[in-house]
């Protein structure tokens, strides 16, 4: 290793190690006003986070322990510098998890982190090698890989709701034939969704057995109905769960709307395989037209052309 990649690695460390510790001096770590004053405003006291039980969320507490703090303080300036919360929130409840924003911007943290310290070392081999850039290539590199990891988190989270989505429009058509049968059969509401539960699983199995825990913590159907439309946000659903809360608000018999919800969902979901198979039968066009069709050409050509170039003086 050449002194210059020594020099460089010392430079780093170094000055990593007096920016931490610079970070931490007094001056610098004053407690802000809201913190002196909000053990003061709240109604109760704080528990102490030493008597707290903690949560691990990774396989490593200690160092979950060590690093949590640090990047919750970063989420909170991730959370300023790219707002939209709202749109986070329902991507979050459309992936079936709970809707805490800053958890996942903690996450997106871990993220960015993670392809820093894979960029820091890739540079360092770099370094070590001779075959590295410019510092401010290096440098630049390093924060692309940071905001890479955070981008990532993020189109993870939409890939996971997209899939859930899909997998939530695949159940519908089952699930709302099964209530339909179940409240045709003389079944009510409540009875109904708990037959269609016990004898179903995926998803929206999972949803409605969340619609059945609100009912029995004492919410009203209705309203844990809506709060179902409000975590799916699906056209065919909310459009069905309109139609069940319509007909239990009014008193209309609740096996005609359901056997109506059944058979639009049954169009519903024929219309998404029709729509599916048109786009199938286009990308199936793509050999046809740039791999079989140029390679049958050739085949009928090549003959011809090579009787007439060897047959010409």
């Amino acid at each position: 290793m050449s002194a210059a990649a020594y020099g460089a690695m010392v430079g780093l460390i170094g000055g990593a190690g007096l920016a931490l510790a610079v970070s931490r001096l007094p001056p610098l770590r004053r407690p802000k006003l809201i913190d002196r004053l909000s053990p003061y405003l709240r109604d109760a006291a704080a528990p102490s986070r030493l008597l707290a039980e903690a949560e691990a969320r990774t396989p490593f507490p200690t160092l979950e322990r060590v690093l949590w703090p640090v990047a919750q303080r970063a989420a909170v300036r991730l959370e300023r510098w790219l707002g939209a919360a709202g749109p986070v929130r329902r991507r979050l409840l459309a992936a079936g998890r709970e809707p805490a924003v800053d958890r996942f911007r903690v996450e997106q943290v871990i993220w960015g982190g993670a392809g820093l310290v894979v960029a820091v070392g890739t540079s360092v081999a770099l370094l070590a090698a001779g075959k590295a850039a410019s510092p401010a290539a290096l440098v630049g590199f390093c924060l692309t890989a940071a905001a890479a990891g955070v981008i990532a988190r993020d189109a993870a989270l939409s890939r996971s709701a997209r899939r859930r989505e899909a997998q939530l429009l695949a159940e519908f058509p089952t699930i709302a034939e099964l209530l339909a049968l179940a409240v045709s059969a003389g079944e009510g509401p409540l009875g109904s969704l708990e037959r269609v539960t016990g004898s179903s699983h995926g998803e929206l199995a999972g949803e409605l057995r969340r619609v059945l825990d609100d009912t029995r913590s004492g919410l009203p159907l209705t309203e844990a109905f809506a709060r179902l439309s409000e975590r799916t946000s699906l056209p065919p659903i909310s459009r069905f769960i309109d139609g069940v809360i319509i007909a239990i608000e009014r008193g209309t018999p609740l096996a005609e709307v359901l056997r109506a919800q059944a058979a639009d969902a049954r169009a519903a979901a024929k219309r998404v395989l029709l729509e599916a198979g048109g786009r199938r039968e286009i990308a199936m066009l793509l050999p046809v037209v740039f791999l079989i069709l140029p390679i049958t050409v050739v085949f009928a050509l090549f003959p011809g052309f090579y009787g007439f170039t060897f047959s010409t003086p």
